[in-house]
């Protein structure tokens, strides 16, 4: 038997367990919160609330908004050298000449370089790991960028290569992974300073800790 219950007068578990029972007027309705729901942090509450509103709007916008998602998506692609997202062969950091071409800095995603670019300090390179080592999650070396990361330590002018990685044991256990990998290599191996707080992400710092620990960086020692 259905809840005698209002979305607006239960807690954000009700609400959802609410939405469980309520059968949404339209199947298309219902695809498309299922859809919506699979999005990092979205619940079904969110979902719906994000749906009703797409429903609402002009049919020109949300066929915009859908073009932008598809084009985005067949359009994009890793960068041939840093994995970072590029319309193109090669990304506008990596084919940007007046960058340093001797410095690699080593980070999770792009949204970690995103915010190393924010502070306007940094002029050298990129590595796009696309993740760090985590067993719990199933991810291995294998998953990540590692083996172009070692091809260009071994095949480019690089002299230094940061590893700006989070300060948990997932970004420690990588960090350590890429000192072993990297050891045959001539490249000077630094990390960033901990000024990043232990188990907080990157893009989650303000700028004065991200510079600081950017330009205070030291040899990393495994």
């Amino acid at each position: 038997m259905r809840p005698n219950v209002r979305p607006h007068h239960v807690g954000e578990v009700q609400a959802v367990q609410y939405l469980r029972f309520v059968q949404l007027p339209s199947r298309l309705i219902e695809a498309a919160v299922d859809q919506m729901a699979t999005l990092p942090g979205i619940g079904r509450r969110t979902a719906l609330r994000l749906v009703l509103h797409m429903l609402a709007r002009d049919e020109d916008r949300v066929r915009d908004f859908a073009e932008a998602m598809v084009a985005m998506r067949e359009g994009v692609r890793p960068c041939s050298s840093c994995h970072n997202p590029t319309e193109g062969e090669t990304c506008n950091l990596c084919s940007n000449p007046h960058r340093d071409r001797a410095t690699v800095c080593v980070v999770e995603d792009v949204r970690d370089l995103l915010a190393l670019e924010s502070i306007g300090e940094y002029r050298g390179l990129y590595h796009v790991l696309g993740g760090v080592i985590s067993p719990m999650d199933g991810v291995g070396p294998a998953d990540l960028n590692v083996d172009t990361l070692v091809e260009r330590a071994g095949s480019e002018d690089i002299k230094e290569i940061i590893l700006a990685l989070p300060g948990s044991m997932e970004g420690d256990t990588t960090a350590f992974y890429l000192a072993k990998r990297l050891a045959a290599s001539d490249v000077f191996l630094t990390a960033i300073a901990r000024g990043v707080a232990v188990g907080e992400a990157l893009q989650y710092a303000d700028e004065a800790t991200l510079s600081s620990s950017l330009l205070n960086r030291l040899p990393y020692k495994g």
